[in-house]
């Protein structure tokens, strides 16, 4: 299997494994457990962050050009009516 691919699922494993801890998160009572889960989505986070930085500097990941500001200022007042 080509490297890209490899990197871009393990991207995608670590983006679903971080829906599924904010769901836990959001769940669970106990204070000490929430803590934890809470660590191990951050250090997850981290981890996206910096495969992601390596994905994109070997030209595996390209990201969707920016949005013109006209469709930010317009998403920005619906969110805000």
């Amino acid at each position: 299997m080509e490297e890209k691919y490899m990197v871009n699922d393990i991207l995608e494993s670590v983006k679903a494994e971080l829906s599924t801890y904010q769901g836990v998160i959001s769940e669970t009572e106990n204070m000490q457990l929430r803590q934890t889960i809470q660590q191990i989505r951050d250090n997850d986070e981290s981890f996206q962050y910096e495969l992601f930085k390596v994905a994109q500097t070997k030209g595996y990941y390209t990201p969707a050009t920016e949005a013109p500001q006209s469709e930010i200022d317009k998403v920005k007042n619906e969110v805000n009516n």
